[in-house]
């Protein structure tokens, strides 16, 4: 019977140290979710008003002004995937690869992907589809200047004709218990019912009625502020996509521990009922030899 308890504080020990690294694990993630949303929240309003900018300008100027509103004839897509670096994060890497693979079957263009978190290589490894770059991503980004190279190629890319569409793939964040996967089209700009819209933005709205008046003239304005807008869409895609994997890594981690609690109380009850039955099983034997002896 000793040997029955010992087997059974072994495995309590280690459910309870790996309990402690979750539960570091879930403080660590919920510290960098509250940096994570407070740059989001405060991009949004920017964000938003920016994209219906956009939206404005590609409706209401002429697609030959600027190349960002060309579209192309051809089918050639570049999809800008945006995943995390590491794993433990639930299902966030899965279910938004999954809503990519679907969305490139559905539209069975030539596509090629871009990646941003090293976890969004599972579409080149286990689906096949090509990877034109794979830019390092930063757990925490609260700056513009760290997504501009990422921009900087998209922009070149769609200019130079290498790609006829861009799509952005990235996790919008809803709050802490709901990040759902979020495709749209980000070049060329023009108004269309695929467009998404950042969370909480009024876009969905028609456009009013703005006369723009360009100065000095329509080819300067537009030259240097749709780079710069396309540029505030890929960042704001980027703080979504970070707040919802520290959310999802502090839930994940939230659920292993209190799994590893259930695990060693559960343990704890067997090893209470193997050392009541060793003690009971002494003293019966005790009992027993007692009233040998007395006879």
């Amino acid at each position: 019977m000793p040997s029955a308890t010992r087997e059974i504080r072994r495995p309590i020990r280690s459910i309870s140290n790996t309990r402690k690294v979750t539960k570091a694990m879930e403080l660590v993630a919920s510290a960098k979710m509250r940096r994570a949303m407070q740059a989001m929240l405060a991009s949004r309003p920017y964000a938003s008003r920016a994209w219906d900018l956009l939206r404005n300008l590609a409706l209401r100027t002429d697609p030959q002004a600027h190349s960002l509103l060309r579209r192309g004839g051809g089918q050639r897509l570049g999809l800008v995937l945006i995943s995390s670096n590491r794993g433990l994060v639930g299902g966030f890497n899965a279910q938004l690869i999954t809503a990519v693979v679907e969305y490139l079957k559905r539209r069975s263009a030539e596509a090629a992907v871009v990646l941003f978190g090293k976890k969004g290589r599972t579409i080149v490894t286990k689906y096949g589809y090509p990877a034109v770059a794979d830019f390092a991503k930063l757990d925490v980004i609260t700056n513009l200047e760290e997504v501009r190279p990422l921009a900087k190629m998209v922009i070149a890319d769609f200019q130079s004709g290498k790609f006829d569409r861009i799509v952005l793939a990235y996790t919008d964040f809803v709050s802490t218990l709901i990040q759902k996967p979020n495709i749209r089209e980000l070049l060329p700009l023009e108004e269309s019912h695929d467009l998404g819209t950042v969370r909480g933005s009024p876009s969905n709205t028609v456009p009013r009625d703005f006369e723009y008046i360009f100065e000095p003239d329509p080819d300067v304005v537009l030259e240097a502020l749709l780079p710069r807008l396309v540029e505030m869409q890929l960042y704001q895609a980027v703080l979504e996509s970070n707040a919802s994997e520290h959310a999802s890594r502090m839930v994940a981690m939230r659920n292993a521990s209190d799994a590893a609690l259930d695990l060693i109380d559960n343990l704890t009850l067997s090893y209470n009922q193997a050392r009541q039955a060793g003690i009971t099983q002494d003293l019966a034997e005790i009992s027993a030899s007692r009233t040998a002896l007395e006879a």
